[in-house]
Formats: structure tokens, sequence, C-alpha cells
């Protein structure tokens, strides 16, 4: 069974962050620097909240404010769901859909080692689906003997 510490190690742990005092303009600048859709708000090394595109367009731009004097502070997820990297990948997808969320940091023993996002997730299935009938293809076709 693949965990989410698996699909990690895979595609690589880094993770984009802004600290919550910057404004969301700057936010909006390195999300399309790094070609994400979220960004972790990190105060003194630490997760503060999230921050993604849809914060961006719904708490801002909708509810009349600038991009260049709201703080990201001001409309960021303060509630960060997070999940284990030793949970399976299954349950990492089934909370997602569940919250209604996107992107998830990942933690292993109290570190965050990464972050995921849907799509991330989604591939790392389908790939495992993949791999999975093209062996019980071998198997029915008798291949492999």
């Amino acid at each position: 069974m693949t965990t989410v510490r698996d699909m990690v190690r895979k595609k690589g742990g880094e993770v984009y962050a802004i600290p919550p005092e910057a404004t969301v303009y700057d936010a909006l600048s390195s999300l399309a620097a790094h070609n994400t859709g979220a960004l972790l708000v990190l105060k003194e090394g630490k997760m503060v909240g999230i921050l993604s595109e849809r914060d961006c367009v719904r708490k801002v731009e909708l509810k009349g404010k600038g991009v260049r004097d709201t703080k990201v502070s001001e409309i960021m997820t303060r509630d960060v769901i997070t999940v284990n990297g030793d949970q399976p990948l299954e349950e990492c997808m089934g909370l997602m859909l569940d919250k209604g969320i996107r992107h998830l940091p990942v933690y292993d023993g109290g570190q965050l080692m990464g972050f995921v996002s849907v799509r991330d997730v989604l591939r790392e299935m389908i790939e495992m689906q993949q791999i999975m009938l093209a062996q019980l293809e071998r198997y029915i076709t008798g291949g492999g003997r």
C-alpha cells in the first residue's frame, strides 16, 4: 500500500511558503513564479495558515479589496488540515474529497516533509492502477512465465 510519504519522496518535498505579513500581491507573484495553486503561510518556521488562489479571488477581489494593500494574514485559512506521511494514499484522497480541499501539508514525526495537491494524489493513484492492471493482464494471459 502506497503511503503519502512514498508519494512525497517520489515527487519531491519542495514547499513554497510566504510570511503572513506579505501582501496578497506578493503571494500571487509567488504562486505564478512557482506554478502552484497554494502556499503555506509560515511565521518563524511554523505553519500558521495556507493561502490558495481561490482564497485570493474570493476573499480579496470579490469583497472589493486590493491585492497590494491586503495582507496574507487577513485572508489565509488558519485551521489547516494536514496529513501524516504514514497515511495511506487512498485515505489522503478521501480526506481531500470529503473536506473539499485541494492542498495538504504532509508531516512526518512533527516535521513538515512536503505538500501535496489533489492533482498529485490523483496522478499517483492512476499510476498505481495502471501498474496493477498491467500485472493482472500478464497474469491472465500467462505472460511472464
